[in-house]
């Protein structure tokens, strides 16, 4: 994804030159892309040129923007509840 993220439109064969693993590999790996609306492929004569999809990236960026958000509010209140603990703490140590 990543690949063609920057150098846009490629054939198959130029996507499997990328890789160690083997063309039918690749062409798994694709396959499993496509079927996740990921990328989309078009056939060109002999060639399968792949593009990333790119409504499903938007729907990805606003995915990760939501957990982030999520995340960002749980480790918040995860702080509020230590700083309360850390006082607690502190006022125990001081009565002693």
């Amino acid at each position: 994804m990543e690949l063609l993220a920057t150098k846009g439109q490629l054939a198959a064969s130029e996507i499997y030159e990328n890789f160690d693993v083997s063309a039918p590999a690749v062409s798994q790996h694709l396959k499993v892309l496509r079927e996740a609306d990921l990328v989309q492929m078009e056939k060109r004569a002999q060639q399968h040129l792949y593009n990333l999809n790119p409504g499903a990236m938007s729907e990805i960026e606003v995915w990760i923007q939501k957990m982030t958000k999520s995340w960002n509010d749980r480790f918040n209140m995860l702080d509020k509840v230590l700083e309360r603990e850390k006082k607690k703490g502190k006022g125990e140590s001081e009565k002693v």
